[in-house]
């Protein structure tokens, strides 16, 4: 017979898998939760990806070309500046005026051109002659023409 105090189950035993005494003052319950085994995995090395020995080239689009471009040109375009004005500014002797000059037996453009401009670029002297006077070439001068020569400051 059980004492007052204490609490009888009128449920059949029921087999959780432990012991159990018929007369207790509080349930033990052990967790049974019954997982399915997940499949094993099978992992395997791999080599690491391999690197190119060289970048890949550069793609440039539309766009980019138009910049490269435009760029390009800038920087053409200020060197043509800079090396004219250098160019101006390093000249020595400028024509100041012109001459006229008559042509003498045995003379020619540069005979007259070193006369012109001494100790400067006769080459010069004489593309100016030829440009002033509006001559075909240096060559074929005759005897008594006049020519149109520039005066240089010495």
């Amino acid at each position: 017979m059980t004492s007052p105090n204490e609490v009888r189950s009128d449920t059949p035993d029921l087999d959780l898998g432990f012991p159990t005494e018929d007369i207790m003052s509080a349930i033990a319950y052990q967790d049974l939760t019954l997982t399915t085994p997940r499949p094993q995995r099978h992992l395997r090395a791999v080599p690491s990806p391999v690197v190119p020995d060289r970048p890949a080239p550069v793609r440039l689009t539309r766009r980019g070309r138009v910049v490269v471009f435009a760029a390009v040109s800038l920087i053409l375009a200020l060197g043509a500046v800079v090396m004219g004005a250098s160019v101006a500014a390093t000249s020595d002797s400028a024509p100041i005026a012109t001459t006229t000059v008559q042509v003498q037996p045995g003379q020619t453009l540069w005979h007259i051109a070193a006369e012109a401009n001494p100790g400067g670029d006769v080459r010069a002297t004489v593309d100016e002659i030829v440009r002033l006077n509006a001559l075909p070439n240096a060559s074929g001068l005759q005897m008594g023409t006049s020519l149109a020569v520039p005066v240089y400051a010495d």
